[in-house]
């Protein structure tokens, strides 16, 4: 599949960058690593990784704007366009040696994602997407699943930790789910889970309190797969609220009704 010129500027980044976290990984035990906050760790091999990315995609397009989970926002000459980056999502399971993570980077333009890229460096799985030319995953097209009943269905959420106040919120998501579905995964890396219900792995992913870098790569995946993405309030903006739901159509209205209640 041959991508625009932005769209390639963003895989050959994430793979620059993925190289360099593989290496970090295969060393996990030796990285230095500084407390954040409760339950939410940066390691030198995260702050590598956004620097890497920073350059090849501020080279490739200095007048956009940035945003990013390390460096925080920087305005550009470009009002329009931002690239939107999270440079390792997933960082506990990195840090406890689980190969279950990934680089996310998103273009938006004009308040919208018109691409995204999520490699999972240590599986050598690249999935992205861009407006109007569908989903990939390496060199294959991707699709959401097609099972549309909810007790066949697989779902994937993210469980708070360390006394998050939304605790209570997710249990009983989690209550009224359960009886419903074949099953809830908890892998801990959200812009994987995201590309795992573009791929069909999952019928349907929903979280809340997540930051924009978390989904923003994940929102074009999903509806370039097929798949309906939208906010907990439908009214609102998935990067701004910070909340989404997504999955196939035949399981939306059903899955959405389970969670919103």
């Amino acid at each position: 599949m041959i991508g625009s010129a932005n769209l390639n500027v963003m895989i050959k980044a994430a793979r620059k960058a993925g190289r360099s976290l593989v290496k970090d990984f295969r060393e996990v035990e030796n990285l230095q690593v500084s407390t954040k906050g409760a339950g939410d760790f940066v390691s030198r091999a995260d702050i590598a990784a956004e620097q890497i990315l920073k350059e090849e995609l501020m080279g490739a397009r200095p007048t956009y704007g940035w945003l990013a989970e390390e460096g925080g926002e920087e305005p550009g000459e470009d009002p329009t366009r931002r690239w939107i980056v999270d440079p390792l999502d997933g960082t506990t399971n990195f840090l406890h040696g689980l190969p279950h993570w990934a680089i996310s980077i998103a273009l938006e333009h004009k308040g919208k994602i018109v691409a995204g890229v999520v490699f999972d460096a240590a599986k050598d799985e690249m999935f992205f997407a861009e407006k109007g030319t569908g989903a990939w995953m390496n060199e294959t097209r991707i699709r959401v699943s097609s099972r549309h009943r909810m007790i066949e269905s697989i779902f994937a959420t993210g469980l708070p930790f360390a006394g998050r106040s939304d605790l209570p919120e997710t249990l009983q998501d989690l209550a009224r789910l359960m009886p419903a579905c074949a099953g809830v995964r908890r892998w801990g890396a959200a812009a994987l889970d995201m590309a795992y219900v573009a791929a069909g792995r999952y019928e349907g992913f929903w979280e809340r309190r997540l930051n924009a870098w978390d989904l923003a790569a994940g929102i074009i995946i999903v509806k370039e797969a097929g798949g309906l993405c939208e906010a907990l309030d439908p009214a609102a903006s998935i990067v701004e609220s910070g909340e989404v739901i997504c999955s196939n159509e035949p399981i939306f209205e059903n899955f959405a009704k389970v969670i919103r209640t």
